[in-house]
C-alpha cells in the first residue's frame, strides 16, 4: 500500500514538474524576473533564504526556483535562522496547491501558474 501511494506521489510530481518547467521557460520569454524568496517560520517571522524565484500564492508559502525546484516556504523556528538566513531544500511539487489547506488558497497547479504569468505581465 505505502509502495502504491510512493508511486503515486511520485507520478504526480513528475506531471507537476512538466507544468512547471514550462511555467519557467514562459516566465523567462516574458522577461519576469525572480526575486529573492522569505520563508515563514512556525513561530510567524519572515526570513531570508538563499534562493530566487516566483511566489506561487499570495500567502506565500510555496514558490518555483529559478531552475523549476518546488519550495515549500514554511521552515522550523530558529534564531540563526532569523539571523543569518535559511537554506530551503526543494520538495516533491504537487499538482494541487494548498492541498488540505484552510486559507482558502488552494486550486490546481495550472491555474496558479496562469494567474502568475497574467499578474508579471501586468494584465
Amino acid at each position: 500500500m505505502a509502495a502504491m501511494a510512493e508511486a503515486g506521489k511520485r507520478g504526480e510530481a513528475q506531471a507537476a514538474q512538466v507544468l512547471i518547467d514550462g511555467f519557467v521557460a514562459s516566465a523567462r520569454e516574458r522577461g519576469l524576473a525572480p526575486e529573492p524568496l522569505m520563508a515563514t517560520q512556525l513561530d510567524g517571522r519572515r526570513v531570508r533564504t538563499d534562493k530566487v524565484g516566483w511566489y506561487v500564492n499570495a500567502k506565500k508559502s510555496v514558490a518555483i526556483g529559478e531552475a523549476g525546484q518546488w519550495y515549500v516556504l514554511t521552515v522550523p523556528s530558529s534564531t540563526w535562522g532569523w539571523l543569518r538566513g535559511v537554506k530551503l531544500q526543494p520538495s516533491l511539487p504537487e499538482l494541487v496547491v494548498g492541498r488540505g489547506g484552510r486559507d482558502g488558497e488552494s486550486g490546481d497547479l495550472t491555474d496558479f501558474l496562469q494567474r502568475m504569468l497574467e499578474r508579471g505581465a501586468g494584465t
